[in-house]
């Protein structure tokens, strides 16, 4: 089975967990910390993954990093998960977790790559019309890539929308040669 499927069960099943207890927002929380603070080291992304270092050990680890900042169902479910052998993929069942919470709360995370840095203005036109677009509230994250010449690409889920001048060029480049092939 992939990685994402059984992230997603697992993400799910956490999911049901936190709605039928009630705990949801505070489950969404303990997930986050748990996420980023796994996502940003290296070393505990080792001791995760490394199948020499005993069960017992990665939990006992688990539990002394996190004690008293998130929930006892968190915890648990963190011990659930290692328990069976799941430690490798943690961090994505919590991005799964992550993206399951933006679909229940009506969030739409959407990259935004410029080819220069953007004014808040813009940057909030740009929210906007993807707000009105998907009739969801949208989260932006901005990047600068240069490559792009000019103008920005937008990523949302599957879909991608490509304004940038890089892009125009290779249609261009494309029609042109499309042309020349005929005559």
């Amino acid at each position: 089975m992939s990685v994402f499927r059984v992230s997603y069960r697992y993400a799910n099943s956490l999911m049901q967990l936190a709605v039928e207890k009630n705990i949801y927002q505070k489950v969404a929380d303990d997930a986050d910390l748990v996420f980023n603070s796994l996502n940003q080291s290296k070393e505990i992304k080792a001791v995760l993954k490394s199948p020499v270092i005993k069960t017992d050990l990665k939990k006992n680890l688990l539990k002394e990093i996190f004690s008293n900042k998130i929930s006892k169902e968190v915890q648990s479910f963190i011990d659930f998960v290692i328990q069976k052998n799941r430690e490798d993929i943690l961090i994505d069942i919590f991005k799964e977790f992550l993206v399951l919470c933006d679909k229940k709360d009506g969030i739409l995370r959407a990259n935004v790559k410029t080819a220069v840095e953007i004014d808040e203005s813009l940057k909030n036109k740009i929210k906007e019309k993807l707000e009105t677009k998907t009739k969801q509230r949208v989260f932006a994250n901005y990047s600068i890539d240069p490559k792009l010449i000019g103008g920005f690409i937008v990523e949302v889920e599957d879909q991608v929308f490509d304004a940038s001048i890089k892009h125009k060029l290779k249609l261009l480049r494309k029609k042109f040669s499309e042309e020349i092939s005929i005559n």
